[in-house]
């Protein structure tokens, strides 16, 4: 069982909780962050990458992706660690006041301070009305890509129509035997570089594309053999021993839930001075958390990250003292971003 320790583990990594990672590295506290997704971004990424947002300050407007971009660059000076396709399961509390997160993938991790930055919640994948689909889910039939290399020299078949489907159309035909993309139309919702690129490599005959709507599965043991498609000109069977249906994500509490935090309607209730939940040491900023007049809006949840860390300062390093400086005129906030004297 692999073991780690950091001063703190952010539960997400959107916005909120990239931001919150600067803010913590001005003041010395080393990051690491879990997401169940497989970048960061939070929906911003995995649901609107190109769409604008119009109410961050100093940007007239801004792509969702270019936000969670330049976030990522302003916070490679304090190298935060991140683990993504992996989920906080459970927490515990230790005598010393710290906290020991297990992980879905076995892994533990202890830390000073807990920031649950998880937006709505833990994104939830959901299950594509096929029948029979769940005797295939976690051996043939997966949500998500925690290694390639479990795709290697499979028939696989990708189905939908956004940005996850195409990236991973494009990124795992080098290593399956064969690609085959099933959406139920000619039109996508993904980055329109992508979808050029996976048309140029199916007129080359690289992968596949078929038109449609998948109604049954066949195989056995959980192992698929095939994939019954529906489409314009009636029922197709495909081949295939791997499925990645990417048919959208829903946002739940999740194991969240059982950590005994005060809840209000599937909330996380904190205070509007530290932001810290109903047990001490744990913090909750963004859309997750609740407060009377809470605006769920990003540049609410940067102010919430800069609050916060103040409170874990202290927690962190309970002997110093914590003293406010300001970026643009502190030599030594300087130094930790790298800027030239």
């Amino acid at each position: 069982m692999q073991s780690s320790k950091t001063d703190v583990l952010i539960i997400g990594a959107g916005p909120v909780a990239l931001f919150a990672v600067f803010e913590l590295g001005l003041f010395d506290m080393k990051c690491r962050l879990v997401d169940i997704l497989d970048r960061p971004g939070g929906q911003c990424a995995e649901l609107y990458p190109e769409k604008p947002i119009y109410d961050i300050p100093a940007w007239p407007s801004i792509s969702a992706q270019q936000l969670v971009d330049q976030l990522m660059k302003q916070i490679e000076p304090f190298k935060p660690e991140f683990t993504f396709n992996c989920m906080v399961s459970g927490l515990e509390n230790l005598e010393d006041g710290s906290f020991r997160a297990m992980t879905d993938t076995g892994e533990v991790i202890e830390a000073k301070v807990v920031v649950i930055a998880a937006g709505g919640g833990a994104f939830q994948p959901k299950r594509p009305p096929i029948p029979g689909i769940e005797a295939y889910e976690g051996t043939s039939v997966f949500y998500s890509v925690r290694r390639m290399e479990d795709f290697r020299g499979h028939d696989v078949v990708i189905v939908g129509g956004g940005d996850s489907a195409l990236d991973w159309t494009l990124n795992l035909q080098p290593v399956a035997r064969r690609i085959t993309l099933v959406h139920r139309r000619p039109e996508f919702r993904a980055a329109p570089d992508s979808v050029n690129k996976m048309l140029a490599m199916k007129e080359r005959g690289d992968l596949d594309f078929q038109v449609g709507q998948i109604t049954g599965l066949s195989g056995e043991g959980g192992q698929l053999s095939g994939a019954t498609v529906k489409g314009p000109e009636g029922e197709v069977e495909i081949a295939c021993t791997r499925m990645l249906p990417f048919f959208g994500l829903t946002m739940k509490l999740g194991p969240i839930a059982e950590w005994g935090l005060n809840l209000h309607e599937n909330q996380i209730p904190v205070d509007t001075e530290k932001f810290e939940t109903s047990v001490p040491g744990i913090f909750a900023i963004g859309d997750i958390n609740w407060y009377p007049g809470k605006l769920k809006l990003i540049l609410s949840g940067f102010h919430e990250a800069a609050l916060m860390t103040q409170a874990a300062k202290k927690i962190v390093s309970p002997s110093e003292r914590v003293v406010f400086q300001y970026t643009t005129s502190s030599s030594s906030i300087h130094k930790k971003l790298g800027v030239p004297d």
